[in-house]
């Protein structure tokens, strides 16, 4: 499993095996069930995930108790609620299993004791910043721009696993549509 997530961070940053040896020592192993909660809203996020497999989801709930979908974590994925790991302020968000999932975690403390002692660590966490704030700008534009079907026939072309590891609940709340609206899409 481990060597899933070095050859992830090779292709993200330029690390040597021994560096890649210290960093992977420092994630654990975590087996979760569906539906199992790993940040609730309020707590503050003190790890940083890789999806070996399975899926995780982070999502909002907005006033009236509806999930907003942000991000959806699947196989050799990484990610976590990032405004609250980097401030260490509680959260937003809430971090969920959407199956039966195997992931590696870093914790908070040694993913920034990395970023100090390790420049290709630096070099890493640039990158995943970069990758989030290119990520949730194209979101921002599609659920701007886009039709409902668009989204929808988008997730079908670039990312159909989504509707392999999502409920219809959770596949709404990411395109921001109704259930019943994504009812009458799948059915065309």
């Amino acid at each position: 499993m481990k060597d899933r997530l070095k050859h992830l961070l090779l292709h993200l940053a330029g690390f040597d095996q021994t560096e890649l040896e210290r960093i992977t020592e420092l994630f654990k192993l975590k087996v979760v069930k569906r539906n199992t909660v790993l940040l609730r809203q309020g707590e503050v996020c003190n790890a940083f995930y890789y999806v070996n497999n399975g899926c995780l989801r982070t999502y909002f709930l907005d006033k009236n108790g509806m999930e907003k979908t942000r991000f959806v974590m699947t196989d050799c994925n990484i990610g976590t609620a990032l405004t609250s790991f980097i401030n260490q302020t509680p959260s937003a968000e809430i971090i969920e299993a959407t199956e039966d999932t195997t992931l590696l975690a870093i914790s908070h403390s040694n993913f920034f004791r990395l970023n100090k002692e390790m420049d290709a660590w630096k070099s890493f966490y640039q990158k995943i910043l970069e990758m989030a704030y290119s990520y949730q700008n194209q979101r921002i534009e599609q659920l701007v721009t886009l039709s409902a079907k668009q989204r929808y026939d988008l997730v079908l072309k670039e990312k159909p696993i989504l509707i392999q590891k999502l409920s219809n609940r959770s596949l709404a709340s990411y395109l921001d549509i109704r259930e019943e609206t994504l009812s009458r899409l799948k059915s065309k």
